[in-house]
């Protein structure tokens, strides 16, 4: 809203824990990481991180706020995996459309976790 309010070309990318392979593997699918960013330097303006452990994963995304980088250099950084740390990489890849495992489709392991 403040980058609307301010007349900032922006762009979002979101992506669902839910899509997480630690987030299906601990059967805790809720939350998202949502990120804003300048449509014409990439620069990240923002971020949100709803999640229980979003305390423990905000610091990546003020660091790279705070030092004027971009969704390109947060989505270049390497996250292990299975970790919940992997959905701040893939959100910031989403600006761009780029998330890797939401072309996987890890969605149906999700769902099957919470139909058993």
């Amino acid at each position: 809203e403040q980058a609307k309010e301010k007349g900032i070309d922006y762009r979002v990318g979101k992506f669902p824990f839910r899509a997480t392979g630690r987030a299906v593997a601990n059967e805790d699918l809720e939350g998202i990481v949502k990120f804003i960013a300048d449509a014409k330097t990439d620069r990240i303006l923002g971020a949100h991180i709803l999640q229980h452990s979003a305390s423990e994963l905000i610091a990546e995304a003020v660091s790279v706020i705070e030092f004027g980088g971009s969704s390109e250099d947060l989505g270049r950084t390497t996250h292990s995996h299975p970790t919940l740390s992997e959905a701040v990489k893939e959100a910031a890849l989403n600006v761009e459309k780029r998330a890797l495992q939401a072309a996987l489709n890890v969605e149906k392991r999700a769902l099957h976790i919470m139909n058993r």
